[in-house]
């Protein structure tokens, strides 16, 4: 079971909240909040961060000085003496869209048919990076400059070969430094930055991007477009590649998804047009990359080993050509899914057989298991187990030897490359950076190489906790799930590595109407990959609000029994089809455990029923009634069906009737509450008193949800308000005037709140019994 670790809720100063206001006035407090948490606690950063246009960039030549001055040179040379160049690229997303950046970026400065050309090795028989076989074929065909993108930088017996054919090599890349530095004209790779600068987080993409734009930004009269007109790609690569999005990384995202949004309407790249069409995404947010874009781009390698037709996908004008792409990109994804599926049950019954009390890395090795999502399920493992994890797929060699070649993930702060780098007298190849490799390695030294790298991780890590972690970020209701509360925490987007899409915990919350099936691909064919749909529920949303849980079937949710669930909300523009009916927005469940304090089981309460009298418009006396049942009054007006679904659960639990006995209650204008909640404010901030949470709604009549909307109208007049159960006020008071919006939504939601208690007051009991059906749905406490 996954430990829940919930983030401090640390209240942040009046002033930022405020500041945070100005950008969306709803839930400012739990924006404020979030940033809080995420190191965004001054003015000098808020602005840029959620502001692109607060941003300012750093120039490629101001990032990576004199090796950006000796890669423009070098180029420059190419294209006055007409060189052949080649761009090598990497199978990935970010290195697909890193080529197909240059591609495009350098069309200009070499527009003669076969003077510049891309190579991209083959996922399945090749392995990432230079090799000595491909650089070889390139020489002999005249190429003269190679160009990496997304990879080359430990290749160094690669490129000092193909020096010695007469090739120079500029390497563009972001993966792990080699140990002396590589015979090159030169080499762009953040990882020389020191961590605290803004280019230091760039992926492939992005620092083939810094050339480009360092390239046209030094001959401005040859580039016919912007380099900015590439901003979408980029995004696409950064996002897919799971980056840290902070300085420049952030800064290019936002940019990038702006230009990406525009490309169902108005578009520009029919491929990427066509790829969103296909997976109902419009390119407005990252989770349209990191759900949809990415992880097809990533498919073509990972089924069909050559990805090479994914640059022109990408970067061709000719929408027929596009389309068909697109297709055959979309079937590749649909057989992802399913190959890695079936390969995460055939690892899971691998694990079964071990002791992971004494595993702390795991490392599994099959024939069967599909080379190309190997590092998939290695990331769902490794998460799922709380340990890095290694799958390899054995296959013979051409020498007879059997190899094993796959994947290795990592997570919390555990350097999967320096563990791996432990055993390098025992690898054939490897490389990557701490979270994430490739390796291949002889299966006979396989375990030799287990036992060993388990033993590296126990001397390093052995008092690391390994047990799977879920951060909670916030703690919500299902009533404050919607539109209004995701286009505040939206504030945030782009998410990424350092600033993950928040976690939202629901507490004693229910499912209901839990369905599952298979989904289909686009051509209506069923992948053996299960999505479940539910309604969650809690006493503040009875009738919930839609989700999903991707991978599990219905019989993984409890129905009608307590649980806290965490969740994060999420917004599909083309629409999310639950019953039938359309939601635009939905949950995406992360995780779900029985209530504290609750029983495990609660029994529906479909099976039971509750004998309602109407005692609203006359002082019946209950023993007068034919009925020999004990009589629970309801003298309170409810405010909403949820208060009106406690008494009803109470008759049921007490087998009793339940009569409501309940008047209209006297109340005070809104402009009246509003003056005595003012009121106590003040006398509050005066004599340094605090109040209950529960004496203030007592004193306004009011219910938890309009008390919230007074202490926001408070903060907004200069008050500020401490404490969650018992309310302190501090501050001054700078204006009560009525005509501020925080003031206004208070006294409209007084207003609304006696226009419920009205219709309490007077709903016909056929109604009432009619609804029971929605309150009866709920558990029993």
């Amino acid at each position: 079971m996954s430990n829940w670790k919930i983030a401090p809720q640390e209240m942040p100063p009046q002033w930022f909240t405020k500041a945070i206001a100005n950008y969306h006035p709803d839930y400012s407090h739990y924006i404020a909040q979030l940033l809080w948490q995420r190191g965004i606690c001054d003015l000098g950063s808020l602005e840029p961060f959620i502001d692109s246009s607060q941003y300012v960039p750093t120039s490629g030549f101001d990032g990576f000085g004199q090796q950006m001055k000796a890669a423009i040179a070098r180029l420059e040379k190419a294209w006055q003496n007409q060189e052949k160049v080649t761009i090598w690229g990497d199978f990935d997303a970010d290195g697909i869209t890193a080529t197909s950046v240059l591609w495009e970026g350098l069309t200009p400065f070499f527009p003669m048919s076969g003077q510049l050309s891309y190579y991209i090795p083959n996922r399945l028989t090749e392995s990432h990076g230079l090799n000595q076989q491909g650089l070889e074929t390139l020489a002999q065909a005249g190429v003269t400059l190679v160009i990496t993108c997304d990879t080359g930088s430990t290749n160094l017996e690669e490129i000092r070969q193909a020096k010695t054919w007469g090739i120079d090599v500029i390497v563009t890349d972001h993966h792990t430094l080699p140990a002396e530095d590589p015979e090159v004209v030169a080499i762009l790779n953040p990882k020389y930055l020191n961590e605290t600068h803004p280019l230091y987080h760039l992926s492939g993409v992005a620092v083939a991007y810094k050339l480009v734009e360092s390239l046209y930004s030094s001959f401005p009269e040859i580039p016919k477009q912007s380099a900015e007109e590439l901003l979408d790609l980029v995004a696409i690569g950064l996002v897919a590649d799971l980056v840290k999005l902070q300085g420049d990384c952030r800064y290019l995202a936002q940019k990038g998804i702006k230009k990406l949004a525009k490309q169902r309407e108005n578009p520009t790249r029919p491929g990427v047009a066509e790829l969103l069409k296909l997976c109902k995404k419009v390119g407005d947010r990252p989770m349209d990359i990191s759900f949809g874009l990415g992880p097809r781009i990533n498919a073509i390698s990972r089924i069909q080993g050559d990805a090479s037709f994914a640059v022109e996908l990408l970067t061709s004008r000719e929408e027929k050509t596009c389309q068909r792409l697109a297709q055959e990109t979309d079937i590749a994804n649909s057989r992802r899914k399913q190959l890695q599926k079936e390969t995460e049950n055939a690892v899971k019954k691998q694990i079964e057989k071990i002791d992971l009390s004494t595993t702390g890395v795991i490392v599994l090795a099959d024939p069967e298991w599909h080379p190309g999502v190997l590092g998939l399920v290695a990331g769902q493992i490794a998460q799922a187990y709380a340990r890095p994890t290694i799958l390899l797929n054995l296959y013979q060699g051409e020498d007879g030897v059997t190899l094993a070649r796959g994947s290795a993930r990592s997570l919390q702060e555990i350097d999967l490359y320096d563990l791996l780098h432990s055993q390098l007298h025992l690898l054939e190849r490897f490389g990557g950076h701490p979270f994430a490799a490739g390796l291949s390695i002889k299966a006979e030294n396989l375990p030799l190489f287990r036992e060993a790298i388990n033993q590296q991780f126990r001397q390093k890590y052995g008092n690391l906790e390994l047990e799977p972690t879920v951060n909670i970020d916030l703690t919500v209701t299902v009533e404050e799930l919607g539109e209004t509360l995701f286009q505040a925490i939206k504030l945030l987007e782009p998410y990424g590595m350092g600033n993950p899409t928040p976690h939202l915990l629901l507490k004693n919350c229910w499912f209901s109407e839990i369905k599952n099936k298979n989904i289909q691909d686009n051509r209506g064919k069923t992948v053996n990959y299960i999505r479940t749909a539910f309604k969650i529920c809690d006493e503040t949303n009875p009738k919930g609000f839609s989700g999903i849980w991707w991978g599990h079937r219905q019989e993984d949710l409890p129905e009608n029994q307590y649980c806290d669930a965490v969740v994060e909300l999420d917004f599909n523009s083309n629409t999310f089809n639950f019953n039938n009916k359309i939601d635009y927005y939905h949950v995406r469940l992360i995780d779900v455990k029985p209530a504290n304090g609750q029983p495990d089981h609660q029994e529906s309460l479909h099976s039971k029923s509750v004998l309602l009298l109407d005692q609203r418009q006359e002082n019946i006396d209950h023993k007068h009634l034919d009925t020999h049942q004990p009589i629970i009054k309801l003298e309170n007006c409810p405010r909403s069906w949820r208060e009106l679904s406690q008494g009803i659960r109470s008759g049921v639990k007490n087998q009793s009737a339940v009569a409501l006995a309940y008047s209209s209650p006297l109340r005070s204008s809104p402009t009246e509450s509003w003056k005595t909640l003012l009121g106590i404010a003040l006398y509050l901030q005066r004599t340094e008193k605090s109040v209950t949470r529960q004496a203030l709604k007592e004193k306004l009549q009011c219910s938890e949800k309009v008390l919230q909307w007074g202490l926001k109208a408070l903060r907004s007049v200069g008050f500020v308000i401490d404490g969650e159960d018992s309310i302190k006020v501090s501050g001054e008071l700078n204006s009560d005037c009525l005509d501020n919006d925080d003031v206004q939504n208070f006294l409209e939601a007084i207003q609304e709140e006696q226009f419920r208690c009205q219709y309490f007051l007077e709903v016909p009991l056929e109604t009432i019994k009619s609804e029971s059906n929605h309150l009866y749905s709920m558990p029993l406490p």
